[in-house]
């Protein structure tokens, strides 16, 4: 018998050990999909890390007797699911986001992949009929509904009786013995299936003897006709046909599916199924690649040279430089030698516009991978990259695309590396997808192509020491000038009464002269829904959420107070429930409220909103990026989506609307994310030279030197400001840092667990220790937090580092003060 390790999707920190029966051996590889079972009745889908024809050593007692070792259920793939290369990628991340493997595998394969067992319930065919006597009138409608319709999932029960929390209600039929539980496994996969027809013979004799057949029938001649021009049969060669579906053949010939059927039954086509992908490129391709200026071929040229010398490239091009039509010419070196690239965009909405620019040049070499799609597409995708190696060609996607099946990978471009948004926060693992990215290029021997406007300062000190490439492209595309930018001082503003509700007097000005001259407006607010605060005008009472420690957010079209951190709705007050009058006050302005107050303000004109709450659904980010590109609407609103990389050439005027919330928060990297978000979002404007730009950031402190930096569009020194603080202080890149959160329900207790478990850290590693201290946000879904932060050398082994972090875990975890506490680890959390 042959033993195999298996990776579970739980957070496990370790694989388990699995008998392959005899008759299994041939269809279990590494990389292999199995069912397998774990505790008493659940069933998992395991990935097979490791095969041995002896039982390991961990599998036997202190006289080497082995123990009881279960066996794998079946095998779900006659190949392997992952490569071996995703499983040393697995590895890295666990090891140096301090994760298990098994978290590692759950984020990186879609659901449809991952077949598991789920709990039904059923009515107990054993009872005894005195055991329905004296059910309550609940209990009673879900005992007829299971024993009518068999096993039913507790959602299904809950949709089809209406009622509410049936776990509770079944709890107590459970103890009754009037139902039972059992385990279905469940495979939530669905492969596409197309229907095709083709020909039986496509020979001159085959052709001629199906003339025959149906020349007394004109509507089966011309789909015979039409199957025969489709297909491109007319040379006779039946290897070279081209695959017709029935859904073509119908829309060429107007037939029906009878007729095609009737054919069929005359032996002259075959009518078959087969399993195709759900992405489908049906736009025109033109494949002339974008002519460069001679800046950009610099550039080019200095990428290549770069890459001989160096894994990972740092191209730091000014807003609107043209660093696109840079990607698609190196996509097009690497497609030319048969490797396939991965494109990484930190948002989803930036996949819209800067798919449609590839699609435009690789056609359907292009495909996009990001969480908005379904699980069978997403499956669909890994599995296409599967089947054969070197396709799709070009991936583009958001972080989680780095862990795709690539066979063939020759580049890794990172697009506007700069953005927090490849940090995974929750749930683990908690990696930067930048960062993987790089990992991922360097195991499959590959380069990494770093690009931005704003170099996040980690980024750009590597390239200035050596360690990466360093190519700058400094003027913008057709020599467009760089928007000028206007600092409005708000509270200079309000005391002189310049202002109509949240924007300024020069602000409008500009913001009218630009849409009379037939330009459009962005509008950055980077709060959403409709005011931030909502307040007692009498005793200052605010409404909290009451599983976490934060305000809430009041949302006008649903007129209901959200909170951002669990989802929590309430209703607005009418009476303050503390000093009991009608006095409460909503303040501050959201996108959805400037979205109001704007349409007060130009009421004929058009005006989108792009936030979260507007791009819930697939399409929603491309409908808003068309409509607006489209010149359909003349302003759009936004949060920091807007300021991402968007390409729209007819905009003059961009506003940023509170600057003061991007500077003035509690972190060291407060300033680089400020900085980097108004240099950004000023360069969305005067993208075309026959476009003017002009910025207006409205500020309560405009002679903050990230104001000053922006405003002269002045990377070097922000850059050097910032590096000189981090080294005094001990932040990257000067040091790796650490976060260890603990949470739980009892604020006392954790503040004792968290004291303890920081003096157990300080004894072993000493000042590289800081805490524990109570975040920004204390209480989060009825949890308390405290965070303890270590420092520590960028040289260090994070494999030693993990043994130790887990040591003290172990040591921490067997008090039992430490019961219900929840413990988790977050590297590098920007």
């Amino acid at each position: 018998m042959l033993y195999a390790e298996v990776i579970l999707p739980l957070p496990l920190d370790t694989t388990f050990t699995y008998g392959v029966r005899e008759e299994m051996e041939r269809s279990v590889g590494v990389g292999h999909r199995v069912i397998v079972p774990f505790g008493k009745k659940k069933f998992y889908t395991g990935i097979v890390t490791s095969l041995s024809p002896r039982i390991p050593s961990n599998c036997k007692d202190d006289n080497g007797n082995p123990f009881e070792i279960k066996e794998i259920v079946m095998s779900l793939d006659n190949y392997p699911i992952v490569r071996h290369p995703q499983l040393k990628f697995w590895e890295w991340i666990a090891d140096y986001y301090l994760c298990a493997t098994g978290d590692v595998y759950k984020a990186a394969m879609p659901a449809g992949l991952k077949v598991e067992s789920e709990t039904f319930l059923e009515s107990n065919p054993d009872r005894d009929e005195e055991m329905t006597d004296g059910l309550t009138e609940r209990e009673a409608v879900i005992f007829q509904l299971l024993d009518h319709d068999g096993k039913l999932s507790v959602a299904e029960i809950e949709k089809k009786t209406g009622l509410k929390n049936v776990e509770q209600v079944a709890s107590r039929m459970l103890e009754k013995g009037v139902i039972i539980i059992s385990e279905k496994l469940v495979e939530r996969y669905r492969a596409k299936k197309e229907t095709f027809v083709r020909l039986t013979d496509a020979s001159q004799e085959g052709l001629r003897r199906g003339f025959d057949a149906v020349k007394n029938a004109p509507k089966q001649e011309a789909l015979l006709l039409a199957l025969i021009e489709l297909s491109d049969a007319r040379h006779g060669d039946s290897m070279k046909l081209k695959e017709v579906s029935r859904q073509a053949l119908i829309e060429r010939t107007g037939v029906t599916p009878a007729i095609i059927n009737a054919v069929a039954k005359k032996g002259v086509v075959e009518v078959y199924k087969k399993e195709t992908g759900r992405f489908k490129f049906n736009g025109i391709c033109h494949g002339t690649l974008p002519q460069l200026s001679d800046a950009q071929s610099t550039a080019l040229d200095g990428i290549h040279r770069s890459w001989l010398d160096h894994d990972v490239t740092l191209l730091h091009g000014v807003t609107s430089s043209g660093k696109t039509e840079i990607y698609q010419h190196i996509i097009n070196y690497v497609l030319n030698r048969g490797e396939q690239v991965l494109l990484l965009v930190p948002e989803i909405a930036l996949t819209t516009q800067l798919t449609k620019r590839m699609q435009d040049v690789f056609g359907e070499k292009v495909v996009i991978y990001h969480s908005k799609f379904s699980d069978n597409e997403r499956v669909d995708t890994w599995k296409r990259m599967l089947r054969t190696p070197g396709e799709p060609r070009v991936i583009i996607g958001a972080r989680s695309a780095v862990f795709l099946p690539f066979g063939q990978l020759g580049a890794v471009i990172v697009d506007e590396e700069h953005e927090a948004s490849y940090k995974q926060f929750d749930p683990a693992p908690r990696y930067n997808g930048r960062d993987a990215a790089m990992v991922l290029a360097r195991m499959h021997g590959a380069k990494t192509l770093l690009g931005s406007a704003t170099p996040s300062i980690e980024t750009y000190y590597k390239a200035l020491t050596g360690k990466f490439g360093l190519v700058e492209l400094k003027q913008r595309y057709n020599d467009a000038p760089l928007p000028a930018i206007d600092v409005v001082d708000m509270l200079q503003a309000r005391k002189s009464y310049n202002t109509r509700g949240p924007l300024a007097t020069h602000t409008l000005k500009l913001a009218k002269e630009a849409l009379d001259e037939g330009h459009q407006i962005i509008l950055f607010q980077n709060r959403r829904g409709f005011a931030p605060l909502a307040r007692c005008k009498m005793c200052a009472w605010t409404p909290k959420c009451t599983n976490c420690d934060v305000s809430l957010t009041y949302h006008r079209h649903i007129n209901r107070l959200v909170c951002h951190y669990c989802g929590t709705e309430y209703a607005l007050p009418t009476l303050c429930p503390q000093c009991k009058e009608p006095t409460v006050e909503i303040l501050g302005y959201g996108t959805e409220r400037v979205e109001e107050e704007v349409e007060k303000l130009f009421p004929s004109r058009r005006i989108l909103r792009m936030d979260l709450d507007t791009t819930r659904n697939k399409d929603g980010y491309e409908s808003i990026i068309d409509d607006f590109s489209a010149h359909k609407s003349d302003i759009l609103v936004g949060t920091q989506m807007v300021t991402k990389g968007l390409d729209f050439g007819n905009v003059s005027v961009v506003v940023v609307m509170n600057a003061d919330t991007l500077i003035n928060f509690p972190d060291f990297r407060s300033g680089e994310r400020a900085f980097n978000m108004l240099e950004q979002v000023s360069g969305r404007a005067g993208r075309r030279d026959d476009v003017e730009g002009r910025v207006v950031i409205q500020t309560s402190t405009p002679d903050h030197a990230v104001i000053r930096h922006v405003v002269d569009h002045d990377y070097p020194s922000h850059f050097e400001s910032e590096i000189e603080d981090r080294r005094k202080h001990l932040y990257p890149p000067f040091t790796r840092i650490i976060y260890i959160y603990l949470k739980h329900r009892d604020v006392n207790r954790l503040v004792n667990i968290a004291t303890a478990y920081t003096n157990r850290l300080h004894a072993l590693l000493g000042n590289r220790v800081y805490g524990p201290d109570e975040p920004a946000v204390a209480r989060i879904q009825s949890l308390y937090i405290r965070k303890i932060m270590l420092k520590v050398e960028t040289t260090a082994s994070m494999s030693k580092l993990r043994q130790l972090l887990r040591q003290v875990y172990e040591e921490m975890h067997a008090r039992p003060e430490m019961k219900g506490t929840i413990v988790y680890y977050d590297v590098d959390p920007w």
